[in-house]
């Protein structure tokens, strides 16, 4: 049978889909297209499990394509490329993070923030320009427009390093934009997951004093013999909270939980900043008070973009700076899901596509 006008632009891949709200993983063949002139094919062999992944594939957001091909923490190899393509070459180690096209012409775009862009086209899960819904890392191979394609640099392992691909860049962008890269700053972050973790060891490695502040007095340990934490404070212990009172420059938050910021508020130097990275899923609980007495910022920060992406990886690998994570195959992806779900990770899974991902 001769193949459809479709078919002629398009090649197979494995993956692993969702196919309903069980979220529930399993292979399936898709569809990627072929390298266009601009575009970089990566041979994928690490992705992370981002919160994100299990909140889509169990569509608990309400947005879920199906079937859902998740995972925007992507490692691989260049194993082909457009001709139009100049600063990646076959063999090259990249990433692939939460975006892979933007609109290119809004003022967001054009300042170099395409994150912000209102048509902004998801790695996964969100409709592509042609009108097909994208495919994420929990694949074998993917094709992308160069301009979204990350390098990663020498001394970067791509296991360690593609969790940073989304949790380093959103917790670094704010911290850079928001003035919390300052050496001899003091920065408190809450809560110790995903991207608290690797919070704690960019604002280290920008020479800050670091307070992490948890729910769970069984983390000290780990935040301060592990990770290299300077204090740690147990958000329930009241007594701990009033120490730390009007002690912090800023605060990176990337608890998802629906709690009063009023004594988090109160952490903060006058003039502190909160920036909230969580989603949670109720109305925030902010007393006015607690922002305009002491001339306080409450601000939100999504992602980051490719040059500050490609920026927080270079610093990274100078730094040496790489998530925490546990490895697992594709077999055991559905476990690992479970696990997430009750917060048992320390402090990323990521899939070993590449040796693990194979057609039964």
């Amino acid at each position: 049978m001769a193949p459809t006008e479709s078919e002629k632009h398009t090649r197979k891949a494995l993956a692993l889909a969702a196919h309903d709200a069980s979220g529930r993983l399993t292979p399936i063949r898709i569809s990627r297209r072929n390298t266009g002139d601009d575009d970089v094919t990566i041979q994928i062999l690490y992705c992370g499990i981002c919160h994100s992944d299990l909140h889509t594939i169990k569509n608990e957001w309400r947005n879920a394509i199906y079937p859902v091909v998740a995972g925007h923490e992507i490692a691989g190899v260049v194993i082909e490329v457009g001709k139009n393509v100049q600063k990646l070459s076959v063999g090259d180690k990249v990433g692939v993070g939460c975006m892979v096209n933007t609109c290119h012409s809004c003022e967001s775009c054009k300042e170099g923030f395409e994150n912000y862009c209102s048509n902004i086209i998801f790695t996964y899960n969100s409709r592509d320009r042609d009108g097909t819904v994208t495919y994420g890392g929990y694949s074998d191979m993917v094709v992308v427009n160069e301009r979204f394609v990350i390098r990663f640099p020498e001394g970067m392992p791509l296991d360690n390093g593609a969790p940073l691909l989304c949790a380093g860049i959103t917790v670094y962008a704010p911290m850079k934009y928001h003035g919390l890269n300052e050496p001899g700053k003091h920065v408190g972050v809450i809560g110790l997951g995903g991207l608290g973790h690797v919070a704690v060891k960019f604002a280290k490695a920008f020479g800050m004093r670091v307070t992490v502040i948890s729910t769970s007095p069984g983390k000290r340990e780990e935040a301060l013999e592990k990770l290299g934490a300077d204090a740690f404070v147990v958000s329930s212990d009241a007594s701990q909270m009033k120490s730390a009172m009007g002690t912090m420059h800023g605060i990176i938050n990337t608890a998802s939980a629906s709690v009063s910021m009023y004594p988090y508020l109160g952490l903060l130097k006058p003039q502190g900043k909160m920036i909230l990275l969580g989603l949670p899923e109720k109305p925030l609980q902010i007393s006015a008070f607690a922002l305009v007495g002491g001339g306080k910022t409450l601000s939100g920060s999504c992602m980051g973009s490719i040059r500050d992406t490609q920026e927080m990886l270079d610093f990274a690998a100078k730094h040496g700076v790489t998530a925490d994570i546990e490895l697992v195959g594709a077999e055991d992806v559905n476990w690992a899901m479970e696990r997430l779900a009750k917060g048992e990770v320390r402090y990323r899974f990521v899939i070993d596509v590449g040796n693990t991902l194979i057609a039964a």
